[in-house]
C-alpha cells in the first residue's frame, strides 16, 4: 500500500508539473485571410510596438513565448488600421479574429474573460468601474481598465478609493504602478496648487518656459493634430483667445503630435495664433504626464501667480470661467 501511495503521489506531482504552463501559446484564426502575416504587438502608454511576426496559412497562425505576468497585447494584420486587443498569459489560448478586423474572441484564458466581458461596457455612460474592481480585485484586466480609461474621468478622491480595492497581489503589475504614478501627479496639479514648471521647444525649436508667462492668465491647452475632438474644440478656443487676448490672457498650446509638418498644418488650418510647444514625442511626452493628462483635449487655467484655478473647461464653460476671473 505504501509503494502504491508513493507511486500515486509521484504521478500526481508529475501531472501537476506538466499542467503548469511555462509560456504562452496563441493558436489563432483570421476570418477571410487565408495567407499573409500577422503581428503580435506589446502595449505601452497607449501605443503598440511589434514584438513578433507569424505567417498566416489557411487562415491560421501560432505565436509562442513567455510573459512575466498577464499583459495587454495586440494582434494586427497588414490590412488592419488598429490592433485587436487581448491579454497574453502563460497558457494555451485559442483566438479567433473576425472578418471585420475588429472583433476577437479568446478562449482558455481567465484574464481575457474579464477583459472581453467589459470591453464595450467601459465606454458606456455611468459604467461602474468601482464595482468591477471590487468584483475582480486581483484581475490585471480590471486594473487595466481603471488605469486606461478612468484616471481622467474620476475625481481624485474617487480614483484613490477605487485604487485601494486592488489586491496587493497586483503590486508589480505595470498598470497598477502607472496608476499609482498618475495619482501622485494628479495630487500635484489640483486646483489651488502652483502649476509645475516646464520648458518645451516652440515651432521654431526655441525653448520656452512656463515661467516666461508669469503675470498673465494662462490656459495650458493639451491637444494634437490627430485628435478629432481637439480639432472640433479649437474654434471655441480661438473665440476665447480673441475675446480675452488683450485682457492679460494668453494660451500655450501643448501638442502630443509626433509629425511636425502635421502639427504646423493644423495650427495654420485652425487659425491658432498663440504660442505652441511640443517635443513631438506623442504620448511619451513628459509634460502631459507631469500634469496627469490621460486624454485630450484637456486644459489647465492658471492665474497670474501660476496657481491652478480651473481644469478641463471646454465649450461654454471656458467662456464662463474666463468671464468670471478676468475683470
Amino acid at each position: 500500500m505504501k509503494r502504491l501511495a508513493v507511486t500515486a503521489l509521484v504521478a500526481l506531482t508529475l501531472a501537476s508539473c506538466q499542467e503548469t504552463p511555462k509560456g504562452y501559446v496563441i493558436n489563432g484564426e483570421v476570418a477571410g485571410m487565408p495567407e499573409g502575416k500577422i503581428y503580435l504587438k506589446s502595449f505601452r502608454n497607449k501605443m503598440f510596438f511589434d514584438v513578433d511576426t507569424a505567417e498566416v496559412k489557411d487562415g491560421k497562425f501560432t505565436f509562442k513565448g513567455e510573459v512575466d505576468q498577464p499583459l495587454l497585447f495586440g494582434l494586427a494584420t497588414e490590412n488592419m488600421d488598429y490592433p485587436v486587443q487581448l491579454f497574453v498569459e502563460n497558457t494555451t489560448m485559442d483566438v479567433k479574429i473576425g472578418d471585420d478586423g475588429e472583433t476577437i474572441t479568446v478562449q482558455n484564458s481567465p484574464v481575457n474573460t474579464v477583459f472581453q466581458e467589459n470591453a464595450d461596457k467601459v465606454f458606456e455612460d455611468g459604467y461602474d468601474i468601482d464595482s468591477l474592481i471590487a468584483k475582480y480585485p486581483d484581475s490585471p484586466a480590471a486594473a487595466f481598465y481603471l488605469y486606461r480609461y478612468f484616471t481622467y474621468q474620476l475625481p481624485l478622491d474617487d480614483l484613490k478609493t477605487t485604487r485601494a480595492r486592488i489586491s496587493p497581489a497586483l503590486a508589480d503589475c505595470p498598470y497598477v504602478k502607472d496608476l499609482d504614478g498618475i495619482i501622485k501627479q494628479l495630487e500635484n496639479v489640483q486646483i489651488g496648487k502652483t502649476a509645475p514648471e516646464f520648458s518645451l521647444p516652440d515651432t521654431a525649436g526655441v525653448s520656452v518656459s512656463l515661467s516666461d508667462f508669469r503675470g498673465k492668465y494662462v490656459l495650458l491647452d493639451f491637444w494634437a493634430s490627430w485628435c478629432p475632438p481637439c480639432r472640433r474644440e479649437n474654434p471655441n478656443v480661438v473665440k476665447a483667445f480673441n475675446e480675452y487676448k488683450d485682457k492679460n490672457f494668453t494660451i500655450i498650446g501643448i501638442s502630443l503630435d509626433k509629425d511636425k509638418s502635421k502639427w504646423l498644418k493644423a495650427i495654420a488650418d485652425d487659425n491658432l495664433t498663440w504660442t505652441h510647444l511640443s517635443d513631438l514625442k506623442y504620448w511619451d511626452s513628459e509634460i502631459p504626464a507631469l500634469y496627469g493628462v490621460r486624454g485630450i483635449p484637456a486644459n489647465v487655467l492658471l492665474d497670474p501667480d501660476g496657481v491652478i484655478i480651473a481644469k478641463n473647461i471646454t465649450g461654454e464653460d471656458l467662456h464662463q470661467k474666463l468671464k468670471e476671473v478676468i475683470k
